[in-house]
């Protein structure tokens, strides 16, 4: 069986201010990208997969992009550019719109993906953010257990404080965001079938069947999904989360700070960036009151759509 593994990042075109919230936070989500997520992808100790990475049109022929090509060239990593929006259901838009945005996103992007893809029988989609980091087996892992289900995922990880590395356990209470979904590949580049086949078997909260996919905790809703009883990832927290933090509810015990050489970071070296005032303040908030703030931003910046 041949396959094709996309490690997928989507970097820019995810939720509001169309996708992109300043030059200062894409120059930051790049320095932790290239300085935690890339160490973790070179350690992968089955390295059958390409960095696929996904922008929107406005950073085609941005110099960070540029630069971001040359560090992976010299990081010995196979990658891709694509510039058409990311390509799962994005749920900061009304139902309607997002299912019309995907497909869109999906049928642009498609056609930057074809050459890449090439003569397989599956394409694998490993959702890879741009700001966490997968232990060093879970390539091998995910490959080996996809030849019996459609798609699978990490049940429990870890949480990382980059500005201290401090390391806790991470008990997520809803199925986390660190899947893979195996596509045939005529499915994979058809950007109908492609939404269909993720697609909502049953009825879910807020979202009606034939919905796709619309957030990862319905993976085992829409596919025959397997969660992998292990701690597979590592949740990294920085100022420029938008939802988590080191201190979240769902963090668990302390372990040794020497545990994060299992994801490859063992060289790394703390985080410094510069944090503006308004997200200082924030962070000294108690978490359901950060929580109730993002909500009503977004809200008031839906409504002046």
């Amino acid at each position: 069986m041949d396959i094709k593994h996309y490690m997928y990042v989507p970097f820019t075109g995810l939720g509001l201010y169309g996708g992109f919230r300043g030059e200062r936070w894409f120059k930051n989500r790049l320095k932790i990208f290239k300085q935690f997520v890339v160490p973790s992808l070179q350690a992968q100790t089955n390295q059958n997969f390409t960095v696929w990475i996904s922008f929107t049109q406005a950073q085609r022929n941005h110099p960070l992009v540029i630069d971001l090509a040359d560090y992976l060239t010299e990081a010995g990593l196979r990658y891709i550019f694509t510039f058409s929006g990311i390509c799962f259901y994005d749920d900061k838009y009304p139902l309607e719109e997002a299912k019309s945005r995907l497909v869109g996103n999906l049928h642009n992007t498609i056609g930057e993906l074809l050459d890449d893809i090439g003569d397989v029988d599956y394409v694998y989609m490993t959702i890879q953010p741009s700001d966490d980091c997968y232990y060093a087996g879970a390539v091998d892992e995910i490959q080996r257990e996809l030849e019996n289900y459609e798609a699978v995922g990490y049940k429990h990880g870890y949480i990382c404080n980059y500005f201290n590395l401090d390391v806790s356990e991470y008990n997520p209470k809803t199925n986390p965001p660190f899947y893979t979904i195996k596509f045939p590949k005529e499915i994979f580049i058809e950007p109908l079938d492609h939404a269909n086949y993720t697609a909502t078997k049953v009825a879910i909260p807020g979202y009606p069947v034939g919905t796709p996919l619309p957030s990862h905790e319905w993976v085992k809703d829409c596919l025959n999904y397997k969660q992998i009883d292990k701690r597979g990832f590592l949740v990294g927290t920085h100022s420029e989360n938008i939802s988590t933090y080191y201190e979240h509810p769902f963090k668990g015990e302390r372990v040794d700070r020497g545990f994060i050489r299992t994801f490859g970071l063992e060289n790394v070296d703390i985080l410094k960036l510069k944090k503006s005032l308004r997200k200082i303040l924030l962070r000294k908030l108690p978490f359901k009151v950060q929580k109730k703030l993002r909500y009503y931003s977004q809200l008031y910046n839906w409504l002046r759509r």
